[in-house]
Protein backbone atom coordinates (compact mmCIF):
# COMPACT_ATOMS: atom_id res chain seq x y z
CA UNK A 1 0.00 0.00 0.00
CA UNK A 2 0.99 3.93 -0.64
CA UNK A 3 0.19 6.00 2.21
CA UNK A 4 0.80 10.03 1.60
CA UNK A 5 3.38 11.29 3.88
CA UNK A 6 3.56 15.14 4.91
CA UNK A 7 6.87 15.67 6.19
CA UNK A 8 7.75 19.01 7.89
CA UNK A 9 10.92 20.86 8.40
CA UNK A 10 11.63 22.22 11.76
CA UNK A 11 14.42 24.47 13.50
CA UNK A 12 16.73 21.53 13.95
CA UNK A 13 14.42 18.60 13.08
CA UNK A 14 12.30 16.53 10.57
CA UNK A 15 8.73 15.89 11.30
CA UNK A 16 6.51 13.25 9.13
CA UNK A 17 3.03 11.50 9.86
CA UNK A 18 0.28 9.83 7.91
CA UNK A 19 -3.16 11.28 7.37
CA UNK A 20 -4.93 8.05 6.41
CA UNK A 21 -2.99 6.32 9.95
CA UNK A 22 -3.75 8.59 12.98
CA UNK A 23 -1.46 8.82 15.63
CA UNK A 24 1.48 7.33 13.64
CA UNK A 25 4.22 10.21 13.27
CA UNK A 26 8.10 9.95 13.24
CA UNK A 27 10.88 12.29 13.95
CA UNK A 28 14.06 12.36 12.42
CA UNK A 29 17.38 14.95 12.39
CA UNK A 30 17.30 14.54 8.35
CA UNK A 31 14.84 14.53 5.61
CA UNK A 32 16.53 10.76 4.90
CA UNK A 33 16.12 9.30 8.74
CA UNK A 34 12.34 10.49 9.05
CA UNK A 35 11.66 8.62 5.59
CA UNK A 36 13.22 5.77 7.15
CA UNK A 37 11.56 6.27 10.63
CA UNK A 38 7.75 6.69 9.10
CA UNK A 39 8.22 3.90 7.28
CA UNK A 40 9.08 1.83 10.08
CA UNK A 41 6.17 3.50 11.71
CA UNK A 42 3.70 2.46 9.32
CA UNK A 43 4.91 -1.23 9.46
CA UNK A 44 4.50 -1.26 12.85
CA UNK A 45 1.30 0.80 12.87
CA UNK A 46 -0.26 -1.63 10.70
CA UNK A 47 1.06 -4.64 12.61
CA UNK A 48 -0.55 -3.70 15.38
CA UNK A 49 -4.00 -2.91 13.99
CA UNK A 50 -3.71 -6.13 12.38
CA UNK A 51 -2.74 -8.16 15.93
CA UNK A 52 -5.75 -6.44 17.40
CA UNK A 53 -8.07 -7.00 14.82
CA UNK A 54 -8.81 -3.56 13.39
CA UNK A 55 -9.31 -3.07 9.87
CA UNK A 56 -6.40 -1.22 8.11
CA UNK A 57 -7.85 2.04 6.50
CA UNK A 58 -6.72 1.88 3.28
CA UNK A 59 -4.99 4.81 1.89
CA UNK A 60 -7.45 7.83 0.97
CA UNK A 61 -4.98 10.93 0.73
CA UNK A 62 -4.14 12.32 -1.86
CA UNK A 63 -1.64 15.60 -2.85
CA UNK A 64 -1.45 17.83 -5.03
CA UNK A 65 0.87 20.86 -5.57
CA UNK A 66 -0.02 24.39 -6.40
CA UNK A 67 1.75 27.19 -8.11
CA UNK A 68 1.36 30.64 -6.96
CA UNK A 69 2.95 33.62 -7.57
CA UNK A 70 4.66 34.48 -4.47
Amino acid sequence: MDYVVIIEKGEHSFGAYVPDLPGCVAVGETREEVMNLIREAIEFHVEGLREGGRPVPPPASSIELVRVAA
